[in-house]
């Protein structure tokens, strides 16, 4: 049943003297102010980029419950999406695209009615128990004349998990469909960014550099990773910034060649290296940004280890224009790199397409660097990607993190961070 089946079978029963409980009136007359985060026509545009997709590989309908996809077609947002849930619980909402049709069908509990109506722009929206979801959401698609046909899922989401996946398939399958993985499709959509896209992760970028500030403002001997962690979320919370699709690090010491560790009640330590790394998001739109800081001056060797990593950014820019081919940036790091004697010392040097995310994970499908295989691949105007300049540092102080955000259009390529890169001292 749509949401405007339900409101006027509810309306009717209001006329004929029946009072609603809260419960029903809320569910059906609420209506939050809209927070979708951009226009009808990018959303068109989305949906039409998504269905070509669907043509190209022969997939006749999509049914999508990765987050990310659910947000780009429609502009939904939920902070619970049944990733780790109880089994009686089990994830089953979704958007239902079909090649042929130019609108989706947005499946849902009803217990997120309102959420529904406050955060997309679905105009077809239909909610089930979870409990009975798969059958009703299949037969819904059955009514329509959706099905059967060629059944693309998102096999490669962790939404949902393997064995919801299976009863899906088993449904659709159930229902005269052949059943394919159909991942690729909304992420090569998602790929390149419109004119709206790229203004949101502009914004995103100033919410970075200054989560940024606020660790340096907050970095003195003695203060644990934890309340600097608290400073960063809270001076980005108070721009506008959102929660990052990862739980943002920082880390001090010998901690920082862990990485991805989580800060901790460690203390910071006079002649400590820190690292901070953050992602400035808005409308779920991430901008990667990463530096160093040490606690004291550091041994003369650590300085040079850091102004050798940084020297890459600069080495990167004489080069950057649209359409740069893959290929030629790895070169120029690694030569740079070797000509600077530390190529040996690397870490993690490269990296991955941004865009929008939800926990866990931030990282997009594109990846690159010197260890991957490139072909004739370039950097297509509309592709956002971040870049990483990671090298151990000597005398067993740690790890020096450098990343940027490179945005790539149709007239240019520059660095989204104002933040210089250059290891900040804090006496």
């Amino acid at each position: 049943m749509t949401d405007t089946t339900t409101a006027k079978a509810k309306a009717r029963t209001w006329e004929a003297g029946e009072v609603l409980n809260d419960r029903e009136r809320t569910v059906t007359y609420g209506a939050p102010a809209m927070e979708a985060a951009f226009s009808p026509p990018e959303y068109r545009r989305r949906l039409d980029r998504v269905r070509a997709g669907m043509a190209e590989a022969g997939i006749d309908l999509l049914y999508l419950m990765a987050p990310e996809s659910m947000c780009y077609l429609s502009g939904y947002q939920n902070e619970w999406y049944q990733g780790q849930s109880p089994k009686a619980w089990a994830a089953s909402s979704g958007l239902a695209v079909h090649v042929d049709h130019d609108r989706f069908i947005f499946f849902d509990s009803p217990a997120e009615a309102l959420l529904g109506r406050a955060s997309s722009v679905a105009t077809d929206v239909r909610h089930t128990d979870r409990a009975t979801a798969i059958p009703f959401i299949v037969g819904e698609l059955e009514g329509a004349g959706w099905l059967p046909g060629r059944v693309g899922l998102e096999m490669w989401s962790y939404r949902p998990n393997r064995v919801v996946s299976e009863r899906f398939q088993a449904a659709f399958e159930g229902a005269g469909c052949a059943v394919v993985d159909g991942t690729d499709v909304v992420r090569e959509a998602r790929r390149l960014k419109s004119p709206q896209e790229l203004a949101t992760m502009e914004i995103a970028a100033r919410i970075a550099d200054i989560g940024l500030a606020a660790a340096r403002e907050a970095l003195r001997p003695g203060v644990t990773e934890l309340e600097v962690y608290g400073e960063v979320i809270a001076a980005m919370a108070k721009a506008g910034g959102e929660n990052a699709g990862i739980t943002l690090p920082v880390l001090s010491g010998i901690k920082t060649p862990t990485g991805h560790g989580l800060a901790s009640r460690k203390q910071i330590m006079p002649g400590e290296v820190v690292l901070v790394d953050v992602c400035g998001v808005y409308n779920r739109y991430h901008v990667n940004v990463a530096r160093n800081f040490a606690i004291g001056e550091p041994h003369p060797s650590v300085a040079e280890r850091f102004q050798k990593a940084a020297g890459v950014f600069p080495a990167i820019e004489r080069i950057l224009r649209p359409n740069l081919p893959v290929r030629e940036l790895n070169e120029t790091v690694q030569g740079y790199y070797e000509e600077a004697g530390i190529w040996g010392h690397h870490g993690y040097v490269g990296g991955y397409e941004l865009g929008i995310a939800f926990p866990p994970d931030w990282v997009g499908e594109f990846n690159y660097g010197p260890h991957v295989a490139c072909g004739e691949q370039v950097f297509e105007p509309g592709l956002i990607v971040n870049h990483e300049a990671q090298f151990y540092l000597p005398r067993l102080v740690g790890y020096c993190m450098l990343i940027d955000t490179l945005m790539f259009t149709e007239t240019d390529a520059q660095w989204l961070s104002a933040t210089p890169r250059e290891l900040v001292v804090i006496e």
